[in-house]
């Protein structure tokens, strides 16, 4: 991570540091040194939960599942639980249903941008399903790059439609949806639970905070892609950085609502007139231009 960072610091041209990002990650994974990781991670008494490409699910996961995950999380761009790419090798698909099924752990599935898939992923077993590809103002370049991009508000309205039409159709099995992208504010994140979703993807709030190992620095995984780069690094903090506690909790002193995300959740709630994230996703809404 250091070498990364002092390459994004030290040059102009955002290419330099993707370069090194894709050549760090080409080296061969050690599947002993990911267990050992992952163990350390939970030795810490935190719930432990892995990301993995769709790509690389089946090579992995017996591993991580070894080293005692809690939840493991398999993100890509998802078209349908039935045709998930399972590598560039020309390799059978990764059957998601089936996979799922075969495990012990919990399962998170994404990401999505539609009722259609979201409702496919649903029925696959998962636990919860992303919605949104990560995106990232400034950061992710998967518009410029592929021609895709989400709009989150209507996705995750869509999603928790398809949540509840899954819960009629199982007689109570809910499942979690979970928003990633473009969400850095209190007021995004309390747009994005009043569309439905029970949880969100804070990834540029976080990679603010002092302990973040990014020094203030944040990309995407899609950055490291060996032919196809979907990211760049983008410096989201600098100088002295506020500790976790104090993004999350507050108190805050910046009037755009980067600190004291939660704090910013509740008011937004109790203006509403609500007190309970679940009644709170029955707020009126309007669309704005």
């Amino acid at each position: 991570i250091a070498r990364v960072i002092e390459a994004a610091e030290k040059q102009d041209d955002p290419a330099v540091p993707v370069r090194m990002l894709q050549e760090l990650h080409a080296a061969p994974l050690d599947l002993d040194l990911l267990g050992e990781a992952v163990a350390r991670v939970r030795e810490a008494g935190v719930t432990t939960a892995v990301r993995v490409s769709p790509q690389n699910a089946q090579a992995l996961t017996p591993t991580l599942v070894a080293a005692g995950i809690d939840l493991l999380v398999i993100q890509g761009t998802i078209i349908s639980a039935e045709r998930v790419v399972q590598g560039r090798d020309g390799g059978e698909p990764l059957n998601l249903k089936t996979f799922i099924s075969e495990l012990d752990v919990p399962v998170v599935a994404g990401g999505v941008a539609d009722h259609r898939t979201a409702l496919h992923l649903m029925r696959t077993g998962a636990a919860g399903v992303i919605v949104g590809y990560g995106a990232t103002s400034g950061v992710t370049t998967s518009d410029e790059v592929l021609g895709i991009s989400v709009p989150m508000a209507t996705a995750i309205a869509d999603a928790a439609a398809a949540r509840r039409e899954y819960l009629d159709e199982t007689g109570g099995r809910y499942v979690h949806v979970l928003a990633d992208g473009d969400i850095h504010t209190s007021g995004e994140l309390a747009k994005a639970i009043a569309c439905g979703a029970d949880a969100v993807m804070l990834g540029t709030p976080l990679a603010t905070a002092a302990e973040a190992l990014g020094g203030g620095w944040y990309w995407p995984s899609a950055a490291a892609h060996p032919s196809l780069p979907r990211g760049a690094l983008l410096q989201v903090a600098l100088g002295e950085r506020p500790p976790l506690a104090r993004v999350l909790n507050g108190p805050s002193n910046d009037p755009f609502g980067s600190l004291n995300v939660v704090g910013g959740l509740r008011r937004s709630m109790a203006k509403a007139g609500y007190c309970d994230l679940k009644e709170f996703q029955k707020v009126e809404l309007t669309v704005g231009s």
